[in-house]
């Protein structure tokens, strides 16, 4: 009895740190994620294409920190807030929001299609330079 209670407390000391550090990780469809954005005023959006496609067309409030860029900008993602991140169709955005988790961000949406999806389904966008 003794052993397995000890294996028991064992088993939790090792588990505890994975349950503490848990995120929360989504792919949002274009509806989804527009829904948050009106609903929530401390989301972050961040836009990880590359300067070129921001001036095409972005989100209206997306901070452009592009992929390459990425890591060594990190700081500017604040950890306390909801972050939001897209990308032209998604692919970019959701490396990105694996690295997050990996950093222990505690809640990341990924954009699924990215822009594209976003604007055919007849959401706004922003077009031309910031």
């Amino acid at each position: 009895m003794r052993c397995k209670f000890v294996f028991s407390l064992v088993l939790l000391l090792i588990l505890l740190p994975v349950c503490a550090s848990a995120n929360i990780t989504r792919n949002l469809s274009p509806q989804e994620a527009y829904a948050m954005v009106d609903q929530r005023s401390d989301l972050f959006l961040l836009d990880v294409r590359t300067f070129g496609e921001y001036q095409q067309a972005r989100l209206d409030g997306a901070r452009l920190i592009p992929i390459d860029q990425f890591v060594k900008r990190l700081a500017e993602v604040p950890k306390d807030r909801p972050v939001l991140v897209y990308c032209a169709v998604g692919s970019r955005s959701a490396q990105v929001v694996n690295y997050l988790a990996r950093q222990g961000y505690p809640e990341i949406y990924n954009l699924y299609g990215g822009i594209y999806a976003w604007a055919q389904k007849g959401l706004p966008v922003l077009q031309g330079g910031p």
